[in-house]
């Protein structure tokens, strides 16, 4: 999954990307609002971390904007605001949840789980095709019960193509799963994880749907 950290404090912000980005997700930090927008515009995420109080701006009022938009990013807000009044504000401006600093990053970690399974519609931690059996939160993999050892990008387009089966997933979208920004891209990069994936978990596992992008079947 993509993130975007929006995060003031270096030490909090470097700590928590690579904390989240050793979890097999790609992580774009950025320090203010006016960068969270520039980010927003051309990137689909698949959550945000939100710190309120930003040197440009108010992050309530940044999610407001999101949500008036019609975006509907989930969005944890990472906060020392600890007040009842604080929470019930930001979850009524349309976070997701609201977690007060300092915090765990195991717990962070187990909360951004939590919302993405939300999301795709899947409460259940678990998910099979027929002899894959895939625990997204704890990022394993067994193919016929022997355990498959994938990097953190092979997770990155797994995780894109299992959350809607069946589902044509687009090449610009893994993509952009792939890759936090500043990195290089060559044209054939989604062609080679794709390739890795099939030899680790099956050749015939993964669709290509020439023109449009891949698909994974249930059978």
């Amino acid at each position: 999954m993509r993130i975007l950290l929006i995060e003031d404090d270096k030490m909090i912000g470097e700590a928590v990307k690579d904390h989240v980005a050793v979890s097999n997700h790609a992580v774009d930090w950025v320090l203010c609002i006016a960068d969270a927008y520039a980010a927003v515009g051309p990137v689909h995420y698949g959550l945000i971390l939100l710190d309120l109080q930003l040197p440009d701006g108010s992050g309530i009022e940044f999610l407001q904007r999101l949500r008036a938009q019609e975006d509907s990013t989930p969005v944890i807000i990472l906060t020392a605001r600890d007040q009842i009044s604080d929470r019930i504000e930001g979850l009524n401006a349309g976070a997701d949840d609201y977690l007060v600093k300092p915090f765990n990053l195991g717990e962070l970690q187990a909360r951004i789980a939590a919302v993405g399974r939300r999301y795709d519609g899947k409460p259940q931690p678990l998910v099979r095709f027929a002899d894959i059996e895939i625990d997204r939160p704890e990022h394993r993999i067994t193919v016929a019960g022997e355990k498959v050892g994938l990097t953190s990008r092979e997770w990155a387009v797994l995780d894109l193509l299992i959350a809607r089966p069946g589902t044509i997933v687009p090449k610009d979208r893994i993509e952009e799963a792939l890759y936090a920004f500043g990195a290089e891209i060559e044209s054939n990069t989604v062609e080679v994880y794709v390739s890795r994936l099939r030899k680790k978990i099956g050749k015939g596992r993964i669709t290509t749907v020439r023109g449009l992008g891949y698909s994974m079947e249930r059978e």
